[in-house]
C-alpha cells in the first residue's frame, strides 16, 4: 500500500475519529497552535456519553469546545502545562487545573510515564509525497507526547505551514491511527501594542544590546517595544534562539536585523520551539530554510544556551521581593501563566560567555480605587509561586532602571531593588527592609 492509499484508508470525519476515546482516557492536545480545533469540537459533542475524560493542553488561543459543551465539568477535566488569557478564565472559574513544569523537562514527563496519553490529537500540515506530516508551528514536546500515545489522530489543515526542523518535526502516515481533514483557522495570537511604560522599560534594556548577540524574547507589549527599538537602530547581525517565536522576531527579520551569521551554534539558522502570532508570521515560516524548529529539551536546555556566546534573554515577571525571589506565574494563589522556560533561559544565559538574562515588569500598579500597589514587595506571603529563586535572580528591570542582583548580599539587593521601585513606595519598602534586618544601618537616605 502506498502512502496515498494508506492516507485514504485512515481518513474519516472528526466525529468518527473521536469514537476511539473511551471512559477514563487521557487525551492530549499538545500545545499552542497544534490545537486540534475540529477534533475538540467533535469530542465536545460526545460529552453526554463519556465519563472522566482528562484533557491536557497548553496555551489555548480560543474558547475550548469540550468545556463550552460541558459547563459543569461533569465529563471533562482540563489540565494545562502553561496558561493563556483564555485559560485564566477557566482557571479563575475552577474549571481548569495547572500542571507545574519546566519546559526543558516537559518531554521527559511523557517519556518517563508521568504524563499518560491514551489518545493524542494534533493539527499538522498536509502530507508530503513521502507520507510525512509536518508538525508546523509546534515542536515543543510533541514527539515525546506522540511516542507515549496509544492512538494518534492528526487533523490535517492546509493553513498549517510546513516548518523544517533539526529533528522531531514530523510524523509519518504509518504511525497515525486516523486522519481528519480540516479547514479550521489555525490559532492566532494577538500582537499586544506596547504601553508607554513598556517603551520606558525597553529603553532601559536597549543599552545592554550590541551587534552579534543571540536574542531570546518573550511575548507581550514590552518585548514588542524592544523589537521596535532594535528594528529602528543600527544594530546588526543578531541571532534568534527562542522557545517562542512571535511577531517581534518577524519585524526584526523584515528590518534585516536578524541574520544569524554570528551565532556560534547553528550559524545561519534561527531556532525556535513553538510559534504563535499573525498569519503574516505563519506565511513567513512556511518552507523557510533559514529557520529551524526544535524540541524544547534542546532549545531550553541550559547546556545548549551556554554555547551561544553573547546570549541575551528577555522575559517578563509579575513581582519581585526584596530578597530577589521572582514570581512570574501567579498573583497570590490566582494562577496567571506558568514557569514555562523562564528558569531555563535564566540558567542558560548566565552560563553563556557574556550572557545576560533580564526579567522585566512595571514597578507598580494602580487599582480601581486609585491606590498604588508596588510590584516590588518586602516578602512573598500570599501564596505567590516563586518562578526564579533568589540564588538565580538576574537583571531585574522596571521603568525606573535595572538592578543586577547576581552576587549581591541581602542588603545590597534591597537597595538595588528599592532604587528601581516606584518613588511613592520606596520609604515603605525601606521600613520593611529595616524590620526584616536587610537594610544596612549605615545607609543614608
Amino acid at each position: 500500500m502506498n502512502v496515498y492509499d494508506e492516507y485514504k484508508a485512515k481518513c474519516c470525519s472528526a466525529d468518527e475519529a473521536v469514537k476511539i476515546v473511551k471512559d477514563g482516557d487521557w487525551v492530549d492536545y499538545s500545545m499552542s497552535c497544534a490545537y486540534p480545533t475540529a477534533l475538540d469540537k467533535a469530542l465536545g459533542r460526545r460529552h453526554a456519553e463519556l465519563k472522566d475524560i482528562k484533557v491536557r493542553n497548553a496555551i489555548s488561543c480560543h474558547p475550548v469546545a469540550i468545556l463550552e459543551a460541558d459547563p459543569e465539568n461533569k465529563t471533562f477535566t482540563y489540565n494545562l502545562w502553561h496558561c493563556s488569557g483564555v485559560d485564566r478564565q477557566y482557571l479563575d472559574a475552577g474549571r481548569a487545573y495547572h500542571e507545574p513544569m519546566l519546559f526543558r523537562d516537559c518531554g521527559s514527563y511523557y517519556r518517563r510515564g508521568f504524563a499518560p496519553v491514551n489518545v493524542a490529537m494534533i493539527t499538522v500540515s498536509p502530507m508530503d509525497k513521502q507520507g510525512n506530516f509536518s508538525f508546523g508551528l509546534t515542536n515543543g514536546c510533541q514527539q515525546e507526547m506522540l511516542d507515549a500515545a496509544e492512538h494518534i489522530i492528526v487533523e490535517v489543515n492546509p493553513k498549517m505551514p510546513t516548518v523544517f526542523g533539526m529533528g522531531n518535526d514530523h510524523i509519518h502516515v504509518s504511525n497515525v491511527t486516523a486522519v481528519v481533514e480540516s479547514d479550521e483557522a489555525v490559532s492566532l495570537a494577538p500582537n499586544r501594542e506596547p504601553t508607554d511604560i513598556d517603551k520606558e522599560i525597553a529603553g532601559k534594556i536597549f543599552p545592554y544590546l550590541h551587534d552579534g548577540i543571540t536574542l531570546q524574547l518573550g511575548i507581550g507589549g514590552m518585548p514588542n517595544a524592544l523589537g521596535i527599538l532594535i528594528a529602528e537602530s543600527d544594530l546588526k547581525d543578531l541571532g534568534m534562539h527562542t522557545e517562542l517565536m512571535s511577531d517581534g522576531y518577524l519585524n526584526l527579520y523584515k528590518a534585516g536585523k536578524i541574520t544569524n551569521d554570528k551565532k556560534p551554534l547553528h550559524r545561519g539558522k534561527g531556532v525556535f520551539s513553538i510559534c504563535m502570532g499573525s498569519q503574516e508570521l505563519y506565511d513567513f515560516l512556511d518552507h523557510n530554510q533559514d529557520i529551524l524548529s526544535a524540541p524544547m529539551y534542546y532549545v531550553n536546555n541550559p547546556e545548549t544556551i551556554r554555547q551561544l556566546d553573547d546570549f541575551i534573554s528577555i522575559n517578563s515577571c509579575i513581582a519581585v521581593d526584596l530578597y530577589g525571589q521572582v514570581c512570574s506565574e501567579s498573583a497570590g494563589t490566582r494562577h496567571i501563566s506558568g514557569t514555562g522556560g523562564q528558569l531555563d533561559f535564566v540558567t542558560g544565559a548566565y552560563a553563556a560567555e557574556h550572557g545576560k538574562a533580564f526579567l522585566a515588569m512595571q514597578s507598580s500598579r494602580v487599582d480601581r480605587k486609585g491606590k498604588r500597589h508596588s510590584n516590588i514587595l518586602p516578602k512573598f506571603t500570599a501564596g505567590d509561586i516563586i518562578t526564579t529563586p533568589r540564588t538565580q535572580a538576574p537583571y531585574i528591570v522596571t521603568e525606573y532602571g535595572v538592578a543586577n542582583l547576581s552576587g549581591l548580599a541581602t542588603w545590597q539587593r534591597a537597595e538595588a531593588l528599592i532604587d528601581i521601585a516606584h518613588p511613592e513606595v520606596r520609604e515603605d519598602l525601606i521600613k520593611a527592609a529595616e524590620e526584616q534586618r536587610i537594610w544596612r544601618r549605615s545607609n543614608k537616605r
